[in-house]
């Protein structure tokens, strides 16, 4: 008896020693055809099975048998497939905050066209014209697979505790700020708010319509708002600062000054040009180019279109060099918006009298963008594309049109935009990638 219980007690060893030697070979077969296998389990449960993953069944109290409800291989399996499924699911969707679509909103606009006057500039406040459809306000854009939450300014002015935004361009750059602060305030009078333009030079020179930026600060979370006038993004020096009425030397190579002194106090910073590359205006600016210091003498300069392309590569690069210096500074440049001049140009008789959303679409299809000067300038850069060209050309209907507070006539702006109005989504688009 005591023989045949030996015996029994060595034939149970035996088997759950045979059995632990081909799970354990079973196991390294797997990893070695699937490495990741070994990140599905803990280290200490890679060679432990779970208890729910067996039967346990009892004869007469004696002897314990353990069998696997299913096979080894086909648990493994189903496991990754679902995991590296998902995986490539998340390849596919790739974020792209420019590609959309536009879609109907009742709780816009984010502040009211009536309330932001301490900000908004009565020429873009298309509330305070004669114009009576504002059916452009009702709109959000949404992109696709990307998470964009809903702008809450007290949210937006707590992330940028401490922080200060920097817009440099020019009048679209202008729109892009004062969208912001009444983004920021909600439209409301904010006494609270204080001017701090002094610290970075921006007052009103002796004889200036206006100073050449604006800076503003939130004395509750410590948040500057910025906007400085640099409509090419050149470096515009006097060639004669004695004489009043000198040429402007234009450093296509060169980013303003303002840029230059004060980027390392910028927590956030974004570029824009575009619609002042031309002709008449460097003819009634008397710019000048200049490269390297002396007037440019190189042919493929001297057009617009190759000494805007030039800028802005020079510019991006001047930039992507100091970011290494400065972790904190997140860098933009902003794609140029889209004009809707029909019939004509600015001067020449050209309108967008089309007051109805959403007429030539609602969707943006595309990956790339429809400023391929910006985003090749850009591109291999650590700056990131603010892209909203293709966003905003859906949106004829927004812009300020012949519509004015003083009923002037004969005057069509297709370049501006009314705000609230399209401008906002662009800061939205902005405040999502910071």
């Amino acid at each position: 008896m005591k023989g045949g219980n030996y015996n029994r007690f060595r034939g149970r060893h035996l088997s759950v020693t045979l059995i632990t030697l081909i799970f354990t070979t079973i196991i390294l077969w797997v990893s070695e055809k699937n490495p990741s296998i070994t990140t599905l389990l803990t280290g200490q449960d890679q060679f432990t099975w779970p208890s729910s993953e067996y039967h346990t069944d009892t004869v007469n109290n004696s002897s314990v048998s353990m069998r696997p409800k299913g096979h080894i291989e086909e648990l493994f399996f189903e496991e990754i497939t679902a995991k590296e499924t998902e995986e490539l699911v998340h390849k596919d969707l790739v974020c792209n905050y420019a590609k959309g679509r536009w879609v109907a909103d009742s709780r816009r606009p984010l502040y009211s066209g009536f309330g932001c006057k301490q900000w908004l500039s009565e020429m873009w406040a298309c509330r305070l014209t004669q114009r009576l459809d504002f059916s452009y306000e009702g709109y959000r854009w949404l992109p696709n697979n990307c998470e964009m939450p809903e702008f809450e300014r007290s949210a937006f002015l707590r992330r940028m505790q401490d922080k200060t935004i920097a817009f440099i361009g020019d009048s679209l750059g202008r729109q892009q700020f004062q969208s912001l602060m009444c983004m920021a305030t909600g439209g409301e009078m904010s006494p609270e708010v204080e001017d701090v333009g002094k610290e970075y030079g921006l007052v009103k020179a002796r004889g200036a319509k206006r100073p050449d930026g604006w800076a503003f600060r939130f004395p509750n979370t410590n948040t500057t708002i910025l906007y400085y006038w640099s409509s090419t993004l050149a470096d515009l020096v006097p060639i004669n600062s004695t004489d009043p009425r000198s040429n402007v030397a234009m450093h296509l190579d060169r980013p303003p000054g303002f840029m230059r002194k004060y980027l390392h106090r910028f927590d956030v910073l974004v570029l824009n040009t575009g619609h002042h590359w031309n002709r008449g205006k460097l003819t009634a600016n008397r710019w000048v180019m200049y490269v390297n210091g002396k007037p440019n003498d190189d042919s493929k300069l001297a057009s617009m279109g190759g000494a805007k392309n030039f800028t802005a590569y020079s510019i991006s690069k001047w930039l992507d060099s100091q970011l290494p210096y400065l972790p904190r500074l997140k860098a933009f440049f902003r794609t140029i918006s889209p004009r809707h001049f029909r019939n004509g140009d600015w001067n020449t008789g050209g309108s967008c009298d089309n007051t109805t959303p959403l007429t030539e679409g609602r969707e943006v299809l595309h990956d790339q963008s429809s400023d391929e000067i910006v985003e090749g300038a850009v591109k291999g850069t650590r700056i990131k594309l603010l892209d909203i060209t293709a966003v905003s050309d859906l949106r004829d209907e927004g812009h300020i049109s012949h519509y004015s507070v003083r009923a002037t006539g004969g005057i069509n702006d297709c370049l501006h935009w009314c705000l609230p109005g399209i401008p906002d989504t662009w800061n939205e688009l902005l405040a999502a990638q910071i």
